[in-house]
């Protein structure tokens, strides 16, 4: 999908699910990580990410551009456009769109895999758990002043 694509497609989800039109621009913006879009209040732009569109389909695409219409409109209404708001609740239910977009499963990924690093002092042989990375080099150990290394990195999923 193209930007032109993308924003005649914004266009008509304006037109269809809240029957005012959508005056700005639509833009895909790959710097977006956490987010599958977001609307700009000072240009009242909307930029996507465009990996939920290659990663879920078009389905979580509408989704994630109603959700962004929702804080459009109302903020030119002047109501509540943040998603603490009663009247940007009230219309996400209204139009049928989520609060929140579905996480990436790239990201699950990342998020779900957990890293512990296994150390040990090479005089006293006292053993050192670690979700970060030691400098050996750098930090020793805290009983005996002893150097340590790295034995061993076990991923837990």
């Amino acid at each position: 999908m193209e930007q032109k694509e993308l924003q005649l497609l914004v266009e008509k989800i304006s037109i269809d699910s809240f029957g005012k039109p959508f005056e700005h621009q639509a833009s895909f913006n790959p710097r977006l990580r956490s987010t599958g879009g977001r609307y700009l209040l000072g240009t009242h732009n909307i930029e996507i990410n465009k990996k939920y569109l290659e990663q879920l389909g078009e389905k979580e695409l509408v989704g994630i551009i109603k959700h962004e219409l929702c804080h459009y409109h109302l903020h030119l209404e002047g109501k509540g456009h943040q998603h603490r708001d009663q009247a940007f609740k009230v219309l996400l239910k209204k139009v049928g769109a989520p609060r929140f977009c579905t996480p990436l499963p790239e990201r699950q990924v990342k998020r779900t895999a957990k890293k512990i690093l296994l150390y040990q002092c090479t005089k006293c042989k006292l053993s050192y758990q670690r979700k970060r990375i030691i400098d050996t080099n750098r930090y020793v150990c805290g009983k005996c002043r002893g150097k340590l290394m790295k034995l061993k990195e076990i991923i837990s999923e």
